[in-house]
Parts: structure tokens; C-alpha cells; sequence
């Protein structure tokens, strides 16, 4: 691939991002190559990630799994664009996310990616409403059309009733849907989810996980999560596990044996 230079305005940051339309349903939207991260350490460097290699397939449902301290929340933060490895590719349909400059990684960010949080980073001082706005005024829609969108966004999520509430007003799970409708603000085709359920109690967890599966089969979204959650494996396409910053093995939702219980009152 040839060096990228910044490029002139909006609309070519778009081209280069997203290319020609592809009807591939199932195409390739993610590829890791080789990719290694290295953090220096007072005894020396120490690798979080060690060569791994992992395509993720458009309308997937990937989930990364592994102990504390495996890779997988670093990862996950390759796969976003959050860090840039210290040698090997990721590559967004084709395009190698380390040689963009700041302004080309923040458009693909805006468009293309929404993420969400175990600490749901929501803003306390604003509104639900306000809160799932901020990325759709970030990328220059007009007000009203991003107030309209917000609130249908809410109303998905089960929220529409919570529009003027502010965070410190909901509870973890509410927050956690305002969170959840403000990654689907400028209809990513990549929702990275990391630990979404590590604060929310066990119905309040399943419901979130079963809301992400809804995105997955109505939307066509891409859904990676990096999580201990074990009750993703039973929504999950496959299953990547990590350990000790390299990929141990990866299974097919069909090839997992899972007993699904039920979250009693």
C-alpha cells in the first residue's frame, strides 16, 4: 500500500476510508497482521501481543476472551485505533490505520467506529438526549436532524422515556443504553464493546448482550467485544481466546458447548 497523504477535504478523507461499495456481505472489514505491542518496562520491554493474526468478517459477532492481563483489552484497542502497534498491520476494509495522520483516524472514528465502554463514559451533565447527540454534532449533521436521530436512538435502547434525564439520574444499566445508542450515532459499521457488561448486574447484563445480538442480525453491525462475560459465547459468531498476548485458539459458535440458564428474578 502506498504512503496515504492528508487529503483535501471530507469528502476524499470518505473515499479513502470507505472505498467502493462491496456486496459482500460477508467480506473482510478487519484484518490484524503480525501485529506486536511492546511496553518498556524498568527490567526491559515486555510484549502484550505477540504476532497475532485475526480476520473479522462484516455482520459478525466476535467476542475476545482471556484472563487478566492475556492481550485482549490491547487488542481490542489495535483493532479501534486507541494504539498503534509496535510492529504489524490493521487494516479497516484495506486501509492500514497506523499511516493515518490525526485528522484521517478521527473521520474514521466519527464514521465509522462506535465504541462502548465498561465505564460507559457518559457526559453527568448532559442529558440522555445531549449525550447521544455529541458525535452526530461532531460530524457537522444539523441540530434538529441530530435531536430526531437521538431520540429514535433512545427509543431502540428501551430509553425513551429517559430523554431529559442526565446520568447521575439513570441507573448503571440505563447509562450503559445511552452508551450503547450513542455508538450507533453515525451508523458505524463497527461497534467495539470493551468489558460492556463488567458493571451491570446479571439480567441487566443479558440484556445488553441480547440488544448487541439484535444489532448484529437487524442491523448488519459488526460487534467485537473484548469481555469475561462467559454469557457472550452463547450470542457470539466465534470466539477468539488470548493468553499471554497471543491468540490459544479460535471456535465457531457451533463448535462451543453451552448450557443457557436463565437469570431468575
Amino acid at each position: 500500500m502506498s504512503d496515504l497523504h492528508p487529503p483535501a477535504s471530507p469528502e476524499a478523507v470518505a473515499d479513502l476510508l470507505y472505498g467502493p461499495d462491496v456486496d459482500d456481505a460477508r467480506r473482510v472489514v478487519v484484518s490484524a497482521r503480525e501485529v506486536r505491542r511492546s511496553y518498556a518496562m524498568a527490567d526491559g520491554a515486555t510484549d502484550a501481543l505477540q504476532c497475532v493474526s485475526l480476520d473479522i468478517r462484516s455482520g459478525e459477532y466476535l467476542s475476545i476472551m482471556g484472563p487478566s492481563g492475556s492481550g485482549k483489552t490491547t487488542l481490542f484497542n489495535m483493532i479501534g485505533g486507541l494504539d498503534k502497534p509496535t510492529s504489524g498491520k490493521v487494516f479497516i476494509d484495506e486501509v492500514d490505520i497506523a499511516q493515518l495522520d490525526a485528522y484521517e483516524l478521527a473521520w474514521l472514528r466519527c464514521r465509522k467506529i462506535g465504541y462502548i465502554f465498561q465505564t460507559f463514559n457518559v457526559i453527568p451533565v448532559m442529558t440522555s438526549l445531549e449525550n447521544v447527540m455529541l458525535p452526530m454534532v461532531f460530524a457537522g449533521r444539523r441540530a434538529d436532524d441530530a435531536r430526531d436521530r437521538a431520540a429514535d436512538l433512545l427509543r431502540l435502547v428501551g430509553l425513551g422515556d429517559r430523554l431529559k434525564h442526565k446520568p447521575p439520574q439513570l441507573s448503571g444499566g440505563q447509562q450503559q443504553r445511552v452508551a450503547c445508542a450513542r455508538a450507533l450515532a453515525n451508523d458505524p459499521s463497527i461497534v467495539l464493546a470493551d468489558e460492556p457488561t463488567g458493571n451491570l448486574d446479571l439480567r441487566t447484563g443479558a440484556d445488553l448482550i441480547e440488544l448487541l445480538h439484535r444489532l448484529v442480525e437487524e442491523k448488519g453491525v459488526t460487534v467485537i467485544s473484548a469481555t469475561h462475560d462467559m454469557k457472550m459465547l452463547n450470542v457470539s459468531d466465534r470466539v477468539v481466546w488470548i493468553r499471554d498476548g497471543r491468540i490459544a485458539r479460535t471456535e465457531d459458535r457451533a463448535d462451543l458447548d453451552i448450557r443457557v440458564g436463565s437469570v431468575e428474578d
